[in-house]
């Protein structure tokens, strides 16, 4: 498939990646685990950058969730440092991969260090004034908490209405996924924008997401493009 055919049919709006098999990828390769989260964390831009190019407004990765603080504490500590690689990583790449992206974390921040909610401030402060894409870095993230903390702040604000359009602005995340890609394999949400993806196409590949290249995504869009979405009506 050829990019300018892609580009020409209806890009999704919004595409959510769950980040998944890092660790297994490593294994195969006979390499640590971190070696894969590293390489997991590199990739992101890579997709990200390509994503914009696409036309895709907003890119949402789910990159640790709630869930993952039962890890291993030296696995945990080790993705607490990822975010500041990737910083890192942009900053002297900055002239060689010019992008207009808008980096956010979405999720919760109370678990952070101060250093790291620094680094997500400071990442979003740098790349607010960009026009492009907008990467969404899921990262203490899960929906539970998601809607948990989205409707204690509705009932604070006195909110007494909550439909959709009420509950939207409230979420980490505010836009309805078009298309979710899950990498590795596993073919199930794992607590990961349960209301936005609510009429998301899916979308499941066994490659891991370190081996996920920019000719995976477009394969993923390319399906979604010949998919029929009908939202509850016929057509």
């Amino acid at each position: 498939m050829k990019l300018e055919q892609i580009k020409k049919g209806n890009i999704p709006n919004h595409v959510a990646v769950i980040l998944d098999g890092n660790g297994r990828w490593a294994k195969k390769k006979g390499l640590p685990r971190k070696y894969g989260h590293q390489v997991g964390a590199e990739n992101i831009m890579k997709i990200a950058r390509f994503a914009d190019q696409l036309g895709i407004k907003y890119l949402t990765v789910y990159a640790f969730s709630t869930e993952n603080w039962s890890r291993p504490k030296d696995e945990v500590d080790y993705l607490m440092t990822l975010p500041l690689e990737l910083y890192k990583q942009e900053k002297e790449n900055a002239e060689k991969h010019k992008h207009n992206i808008i980096v956010k974390q979405v999720g919760r921040k109370s678990k952070f260090s101060n250093e790291l909610i620094e680094l997500f401030d400071k990442f979003y402060e740098e790349t607010k004034h960009h026009t492009g894409l907008q990467l969404n870095l899921a990262f203490d993230y899960g929906f539970y908490e998601e809607l948990n903390q989205a409707i204690e702040n509705m009932i604070t604000d006195g909110k007494t209405s909550f439909y959709q359009e009420d509950i939207y602005p409230y979420l980490y995340v505010n836009q309805p996924v078009d298309l979710l890609i899950r990498t590795s394999g596993e073919q199930r949400l794992s607590n990961f924008l349960l209301y936005q993806a609510g009429y998301a196409e899916f979308y499941f590949t066994k490659k891991h997401w370190p081996a996920f290249k920019e000719k995976d995504l477009l394969k993923a869009i390319d399906i979604f493009q010949h998919r029929n979405r009908r939202f509850g009506g016929l057509k």
